[in-house]
């Protein structure tokens, strides 16, 4: 069994301001760091550092390659990463001092992959071994329709979302990973958490739906089952990886063998080191800080 993140690599260029700046409005900014992200990194990076082998597929400028040696130091294999001649990905993110954020992406060797690249990755994986995506690459239904036709189990984190994840081949997933505010966008249906897990129950019939809502926890549906899982208390610097953290640990958690409820509680608690900490990547948690 391998698992394949094809996935998103960005350099994050993290300002820390008083307020998430208004329209029209010029802010100065206490600090600016420069950090390793992508949601599609990030994930990677949080599989890695939970324990499980992940293979990272994605292409990334020259300016990037000190982001594959962050990967590759928190456990990811990168041989599938392609680079090409233009810009790595980057992320333009303001954190206030409440530890909020509001995030500007640029999208370089992300949208730059090509069908070449598909088919060479996808050649080494098949039956029984897992595909992880987000939304921050292009050719994301191809992907889905050629890992399906090979017998991959399929986790689809559709964010940031947009109106073409409505024509992917949602059917085809083994778990869809939502917030809140996702899932209201995909189903068109408002209402209570517990609501929108409902109307993506419907919607999605053959598919494991996880639906996270930040400070108020994490909820899981399946046919019948319902699960539902609340936030452990952490003082809150930076949510940014927040997330993909949870996404991470709750799929290595699964993979290992751990029940569902397990691999939230786990996710959860991971998630909560993460946001407590600035950065990205840097400040998703190894397994050793939640297992000791």
């Amino acid at each position: 069994m391998k698992v394949l993140n094809f996935g998103s690599i960005n350099i994050d260029f993290v300002y820390s301001v008083p307020h998430i700046v208004r329209p029209g409005e010029t802010l100065a900014s206490t600090g600016l760091e420069t950090f390793a992200g992508g949601k599609g990194a990030n994930q990677s990076i949080a599989m890695g550092k939970a324990g499980i082998n992940v293979h990272h597929a994605g292409v990334i400028g020259k300016d990037g390659l000190w982001v594959l040696e962050q990967m590759k130091a928190s456990g990811v294999f990168t041989d599938y990463v392609r680079v090409y001649e233009g810009q790595t990905g980057n992320a333009l993110i303001q954190v206030s001092a409440e530890g909020q954020n509001s995030i500007v992406l640029f999208g370089g060797g992300n949208q730059a992959i090509e069908q070449d690249d598909i088919d060479k990755t996808l050649s080494s994986f098949g039956g029984g071994d897992y595909l992880v995506l987000q939304n921050e690459i292009n050719r994301i239904p191809e992907i889905m329709e050629k890992a399906a036709s090979r017998g991959m189990r399929i986790f689809a984190n559709p964010a940031p979302l947009d109106e073409k994840v409505k024509s992917w081949p949602l059917e085809l997933l083994d778990t869809l990973v939502v917030n809140e505010i996702e899932g209201q966008g995909l189903t068109g249906r408002t209402g209570s958490y517990e609501e929108v897990l409902d109307s993506l129950v419907r919607a999605y019939p053959s598919v494991k739906i996880l639906l996270t809502a930040g400070k108020d926890g994490a909820y899981y549906g399946f046919g019948q089952e319902r699960l539902f899982v609340p936030i452990a208390d952490a003082p809150v610097v930076d949510t940014t990886a927040a997330g993909d953290t949870f996404f991470g640990y709750f799929l290595a958690s699964c993979i290992e063998g751990r029940s569902v409820k397990d691999a939230m509680e786990r996710a959860t608690r991971a998630s909560a080191i993460t946001v407590s900490r600035p950065g990205a990547g840097e400040s998703i948690p190894f397994a050793r800080e939640l297992d000791d």
